[in-house]
């Protein structure tokens, strides 16, 4: 394609804002949910630097799935099970939570900004230039 991986990797971006976005929401709305753990978007590369890739698994035929493959989405949805903020055992903070959705907010729209600029560059090669 013309734009070689950009319009993908601005997808992903997308799709990662979005997923952050749902979980950021899940944790405000359980704010007050006895025993709730707050849940977090990370990406995988950066746990599996922190585990530091001590999980093999054996492959005894080869069509079996190789747990090290790259495949699906480069982020996994982590669950904080070692801090505990409120009398009831949950350990959403709020403010974390509110600053972290309007980071996100601005991601967000500077994705979807630069996605319309591709589109728009396209739109002008199509029209000629003008």
């Amino acid at each position: 394609m013309m734009f070689g991986n950009t319009i993908q990797t601005l997808e992903r971006s997308l799709n990662y804002s979005s997923v952050k976005n749902q979980t950021i929401a899940n944790n405000i709305s359980n704010v007050d949910t006895a025993n709730y753990k707050a849940k977090q978007v990370v990406f995988k590369n950066v746990l599996d630097n922190e585990l530091g890739n001590q999980f093999e698994a054996k492959r005894t035929n080869s069509r079996h799935i190789d747990f090290g493959s790259n495949s699906g989405a480069p982020y996994k949805i982590m669950t904080n099970q070692s801090t505990t903020y409120n009398h009831n055992g949950n350990n959403v903070d709020i403010d974390k939570e509110m600053s972290e959705l309007a980071k996100n907010q601005i991601y967000y729209q500077a994705v979807v900004d630069r996605l319309n600029g591709k589109f728009n560059s396209l739109q002008s090669v199509i029209r000629g230039g003008n």
